[in-house]
């Protein structure tokens, strides 16, 4: 709980994966990625309760040994790749509502495939929601100016052009402006927000800023990247 405000975690974590098999479950250093969010969860205590949502029945085990809850099984309609989080966190919630008996004020999705964050990133999180009295608050990390918009390319039928005609203007990386993107440590949002604005991300929505490197794992160099940072000597490279 904080100041009040009842705290539910959900992770999403469905068996399929295209780009690496039963990924969930795949480790790093050793642990689960949806364990890992389980150690996480314990260091954060202002999380009243905190469940996986998943269609599959070995990662609900591995996720309650790590110490996340799986009251349910999350249904096959809500299990494809083009399933939204809206959809997938509406129907957790409702659910685990259900089977509680009570609302929850807060809901903080964590998902396994961002293992770098730490308990610090999600208190900051739910605590920029509640003090600042937003829709949601989301983890985001400053965009490489290699990945900027305006130096983006396009290949089409006519050839090669810029996805940004404004990108031909770009002569130094300080003409461009900062952008972010969302890292996947955490995305905190009110009930209301997600019930009746039916969005994550609502009307008035914030940023908590993540300084250390991040990754989003997609493929299994994501893994060995991973691995790398965690284990490099503090000051290296």
């Amino acid at each position: 709980m904080y100041k009040g405000k009842n705290v539910l975690a959900i992770v999403p974590a469905r068996g399929g994966s295209k780009g690496v098999k039963l990924k969930n479950l795949q480790p790093v250093c050793g642990v689960p990625l949806v364990a890992l969010v389980g150690k996480i969860v314990k260091q954060v205590p202002i999380i009243d309760r905190a469940v996986v949502s998943t269609d599959h029945q070995e990662i609900a085990r591995v996720a309650q040994e790590s110490g996340l809850d799986a009251p349910f099984m999350r249904p096959p309609e809500l299990s494809g790749d083009r399933i939204s989080d809206l959809d997938v966190l509406t129907q957790a919630l409702l659910e685990v509502e259900r089977i509680d008996g009570q609302q929850y004020d807060i809901i903080v999705m964590l998902q396994p495939t961002s293992p770098l964050r730490k308990p610090e990133h999600v208190i900051s999180t739910i605590g920029k929601l509640v003090n600042d009295n937003l829709d949601s608050v989301w983890t985001v990390s400053e965009t490489d100016s290699k990945h900027h918009p305006l130096k983006q390319l396009t290949i089409s039928d006519d050839g090669l052009g810029y996805y940004d005609i404004s990108g031909k203007e770009i002569i130094a990386r300080q003409q461009l402006k900062t952008l972010y993107h969302r890292n996947g440590v955490a995305y905190a949002m009110t009930r209301e927000c997600l019930l009746e604005q039916k969005t994550i991300m609502g009307k008035k929505a914030g940023a908590v800023v993540v300084e250390e490197p991040m990754v989003s794992i997609d493929t299994y160099l994501d893994f060995e990247l991973v691995e790398f940072l965690i284990n490099k000597p503090k000051g290296g490279l």
